[in-house]
């Protein structure tokens, strides 16, 4: 295949948090690249996921969910997201169709207005609800002037997923490929490893702790046979901790074997996986923190 028969481009994954983006990413790639949860905010970093379809390469750019940032880690997060929309090829709007246009997704159409950027509307979860009762969120988008497409999709089921997938295809630029075309995704192992723990303790801890938290991958040995990992959990407060060892350490053990599992099967070989948690006030303002999820401290 020569080069100047290739497409090649970048799309932005853009919606308030919790619509489904990275579900959506999974889905549109085969594979898992990007964490999931039900709780909100859950992507932090910049993932791109990349898939191959004929003489054409996608990079999926899932963007941290744009929200009314309050903290220095929102307002990196938030800046992250508007840097790819605005890189990006293609973009899309991801809607809830359960929750419709709530204020987080009113302010990033107002962004796209005041930017000149269009962009196509995905409304995601239509497994959920009646088709009739889509109608108007329909209507009511389409008369912004933003969206030059809308598709009806549901994520977790695939429902229409290759009808939008032919969209993006279509759209791509013609341009030389930037990765090989069996990587997935341009993130790191280590810090892909730290995200799947991560992932983890979001579905272990009910409260609101899984926000106040970091985990690095600080130590990676990989031999023929096995990989032994140690990663660190960072905390806030010394009660915080408490809570992520549990009880006799059963907290940490279960967050641990889980990760530990899912992370043999999607690296192919069997993981030793080593937790710490340690408490650092204020690891939110480490610069360090930043640079490993590709955000900018000062944004």
């Amino acid at each position: 295949m020569t080069d100047f028969l290739q497409h090649f481009g970048f799309v932005a994954i853009l919606g308030a948090p919790n619509v489904g983006k990275s579900t959506l990413i999974n889905r549109l790639i085969g594979a898992k690249v990007s964490i999931v949860s039900p709780k909100v905010q859950t992507t932090r970093s910049r993932i791109r996921g990349i898939f191959v379809e004929g003489n054409t390469q996608l990079v999926l750019v899932d963007t941290p969910g744009i929200f009314k940032p309050e903290r220095r880690l929102d307002r990196a997060m938030v800046a992250s997201a508007w840097t790819e929309a605005e890189e990006a090829d293609t973009r899309l709007l991801v809607v809830d169709a359960t929750k419709g246009v709530d204020k987080n997704t009113q302010s990033i159409i107002k962004n796209l207005m005041k930017q000149h950027q269009k962009s196509a509307l995905v409304i995601n979860k239509i497994d959920l609800l009646a088709y009739e009762k889509l109608l108007p969120l329909i209507a009511e988008l389409n008369t912004l002037g933003v969206f030059t497409e809308t598709f009806l999709i549901s994520a977790a089921t695939g429902e229409n997923i290759e009808e939008l997938k032919k969209f993006l295809i279509d759209r791509a630029p013609q341009s030389p490929w930037m990765f090989p075309e069996d990587q997935i995704s341009d993130l790191p192992n280590r810090l892909f490893a730290a995200e799947v723990t991560r992932e983890k303790l979001f579905m272990y801890l009910q409260q609101e702790l899984p926000y106040m938290l970091a985990v690095q991958t600080t130590a990676w040995k990989e031999t023929d046979k096995a990989i032994r990992l140690e990663q660190t959990i960072t905390v806030e407060r010394t009660g915080q901790k408490a809570i992520i060892l549990g009880k006799n350490g059963a907290m940490i053990k279960k967050v641990g074997e889980a990760s530990r599992q899912e992370l043999t099967h999607l690296l192919g070989k069997p993981v030793h996986l080593f937790l710490f948690v340690k408490v650092k006030a204020n690891w939110g303002d480490d610069p360090s923190q930043y640079t490993d999820w590709g955000l900018d401290f000062n944004a």
